[in-house]
């Protein structure tokens, strides 16, 4: 029998064991806000009880050992909109419910439309990143935003009347971008996650079909797609770690793309100038390691360990499949997390607070058996 594969610790982000960054709401934090959307509660009151339960987060998190935490997205109530709302010049729309759908499925069925030329303005989430920043004291503090080319992709699909000319839009979404990741490095951040189910999109034989009875060309996007998240992060700060974290939907522990990397992987893997990449890799809908090749010196963190149910798990699996993806990538270039948050949206995976700790406890567990 061979040796297994060791590799070393690491004491820089991404780190050995990392998170992709959304935690299960907690009882007083969907209280709350079910009280402040009801009147009953001021926006300070319902920030009060968010700062309260974000420490309670913080504490959990820092005894497990994380080198890295979040606010958990606990003043969110969707990963990305909330970001996206928050940019001047966007504003809320609601979807066509599903025929079939529930009256609360429905009434989530929410997006962003363009409504003016867009800037980054006095975006609220600045703020909030320097009061987690204050909150996690000498442990580094990780932000997560919605990413530049999802910004165009969902913007496309509701359809835009501002802008006629794509090269103007990209353009203005590139300031805003180097507007917030400069706003962010000011407020303190050093760790800044770019989430993207994008990416995803394009890895589906459905989907890619889909865009091209739309007169898309879902290679040509993917080029377009690099670019824009590129020149979006060109003028980040040396001392500035960006990821690209790659999803092919969460919500409420369901999924809406399949298919394996190999589509993109050339394009993404060899020219998106990120520092890591966080890859979903739970179950055979993310494809096998192969496209991996096309890493050139980016880290990369494995989304090995579900968030879309409880079950754990084996260690010995997960070894082995780090193992197989070390074929592809040095094994001092590879780290592993959760293949995404715990909470997509406030209300969160089909999992318990208790499962959803002892998946991040696996993670830390696995990784200090291979990296040493």
């Amino acid at each position: 029998m061979s040796s297994p594969v060791i590799g070393s610790t690491r004491n820089a982000p991404p780190f050995r064991y990392d998170i992709v960054g959304s935690f299960l709401r907690t009882e007083e934090i969907k209280n709350a806000r079910n009280l402040h959307v009801e009147g009953e509660l001021t926006a300070g009151q319902l920030a009060e009880i968010e700062n309260i339960e974000i420490g309670k987060l913080l504490q959990q998190e820092k005894a497990l050992g994380l080198k890295a935490v979040t606010d958990g997205e606990f003043r969110r109530s969707w990963w990305h909109l909330d970001f996206f709302l928050g940019i001047e010049g966007t504003g809320k729309i609601t979807l066509g419910g599903t025929p079939g759908a529930s009256k609360e499925q429905t009434n989530r069925a929410e997006s962003f439309r363009i409504t003016g030329k867009i800037a980054f303005g006095d975006h609220p989430m600045v703020a909030e990143f320097r009061t987690l920043q204050q909150m996690a004291g000498e442990t580094l503090a990780k932000m997560t935003i919605p990413s530049p080319s999802l910004f165009h992709f969902v913007q496309e699909y509701n359809g835009n009347e501002i802008y006629s000319d794509t090269e103007t839009l990209y353009g203005d979404i590139i300031q805003v971008y180097r507007t917030a990741i400069q706003a962010f490095y000011d407020a303190g951040c050093r760790y800044l996650q770019l989430d993207d189910t994008t990416w995803g999109t394009l890895c589906s034989g459905r989907h890619r079909a889909h865009l091209r009875s739309r007169g898309v060309d879902p290679d040509q996007l993917a080029k377009d797609y690099v670019r824009l998240i590129n020149e979006s992060i060109a003028g980040r700060p040396a001392d500035m770690t960006i990821a690209l974290h790659v999803c092919r939907g969460n919500l409420r522990s369901t999924w809406f793309a399949a298919g394996g990397y190999g589509p993109v992987a050339e394009e993404l893997f060899s020219n998106t100038n990120v520092d890591a990449f966080f890859l979903e890799y739970d179950n055979e809908r993310s494809g096998d390691f192969e496209p991996l090749r096309f890493i050139r010196d980016q880290f990369v963190v494995l989304g090995l360990v579900t968030t879309k149910h409880g079950g754990l798990e084996s260690k010995e699996q997960l070894i082995a499949r780090i193992e197989e993806a070390a074929q592809y990538v040095d094994i001092n270039k590879l780290c592993l997390s959760t293949q995404c948050g715990f909470a997509s949206s406030e209300e969160g995976n089909i999992l318990t607070e208790e499962e959803q700790w002892d998946k991040l406890r696996l993670v830390i567990e696995t990784a200090n058996e291979v990296w040493v």
